[in-house]
């Protein structure tokens, strides 16, 4: 089977091909094509088609969906997650919504209660409060980290919490803030649609799935139009 995973969250994105080989309870990543940032609505498609064309393959072939669901760009998750809705639905085919949070937590190398970060601008982060498991070790398979929570906090709010607890970030900025005020902070590579599509398949084979109408964004902060917006009189 087919599984096709896309991130539109950040400044830059990526898609990705995974196929799960008969006897296999792993995807494994056929190839992930980068996506430049600002013209996520003109490429999306267009790279869909030509990646699974390169492979022999058209959108009848696809199986299941992974897609990041936030948090990030309100307008580049809007793309991602239009295309992955109209293809699932005329498809009819499980979707898996991801949190880049989660992803974060998931490439750790350490295990127990972490806290992965973003940096979510405007002086807050992204805080992800998960757990992994003692097998998340070298040369295993990792399981699903356990979300405990997902916030938008103030750097101050963040630095408190972050005291007696390690800190996994992909941003290089936030990781030397961490590393200035003392904490334990791995820094790891931003994951890419690969990464995603190995934990959609995991949310796939759990059951963790989401009908097209029912997919949403996962922005933890408001938009500027609700922060901003005047309440009726």
């Amino acid at each position: 089977m087919l599984l096709l995973a896309i991130d539109t969250s950040g400044k830059n994105g990526s898609l990705a091909l995974g196929r799960v080989t008969p006897g296999s309870i792993e995807v494994g990543v056929v190839e992930v094509i980068p996506l430049a940032g600002g013209t996520f609505s003109a490429q999306l498609v267009p790279q869909i088609a030509a990646l699974l064309g390169k492979h022999g393959y058209s959108k009848s072939d696809l199986s299941a969906f992974a897609v990041v669901s936030g948090p990030g760009s309100f307008t580049g998750l809007r793309v991602g997650l239009a295309a992955i809705k109209a293809l699932a639905e005329v498809l009819q085919k499980p979707i898996a919504a991801v949190s880049l949070l989660e992803a974060v937590a998931w490439l750790s190398p350490t295990h127990g209660r972490i806290l992965a970060a973003l940096d979510a601008g405007r002086g807050e982060i992204y805080a992800g409060d998960y757990e992994l498991g003692n097998n998340h070790v070298a040369n295993h398979r990792p399981p699903l980290p356990r979300m405990h929570s997902e916030r938008l906090l103030t750097r101050e709010e963040f630095l408190a919490e972050a005291q007696q607890r390690p800190v996994v970030t992909p941003d290089t900025a936030l990781a030397e803030i961490f590393r200035i005020a003392g904490l334990h902070c791995e820094r790891i590579v931003r994951p890419d649609s690969g990464v995603i599509a190995r934990i959609g398949w995991e949310h796939i084979q759990c059951g963790k799935t989401v009908d097209p109408d029912d997919l949403e964004a996962n922005y933890i902060r408001r938009t500027d139009a609700e922060i901003f917006s005047k309440p009726r009189q």
